[in-house]
């Protein structure tokens, strides 16, 4: 795997455990960007799945505003 396709591949299942995480808080968007610290539009480019607008440090830091730990397992590559 490429360093591109595994910053994609962690970006994308951040992406998506963020998206679940704020989905079932089941509040407004408004409340949802306050709890994330972010604003609503930047919120909604997130729940689009708007991947390329997000860089691998902002979904962990927002993972983290969201109540979610971010674990990094690392293997020799094959």
């Amino acid at each position: 795997m490429t360093a591109e396709a595994a910053n994609m591949s962690m970006r994308s299942n951040l992406l998506i455990a963020i998206d679940q995480r704020v989905r079932s808080w089941a509040v407004t968007q408004a409340e949802a960007a306050w709890r994330l610290g972010i604003t609503q539009p930047r919120l909604n480019d997130l729940l689009r799945g708007r991947i390329t607008n997000f860089s691998l440090d902002t979904l962990i830091n927002l993972a983290s505003q969201a109540g979610l730990t971010v674990r990094l397992d690392i293997d020799e590559a094959a």
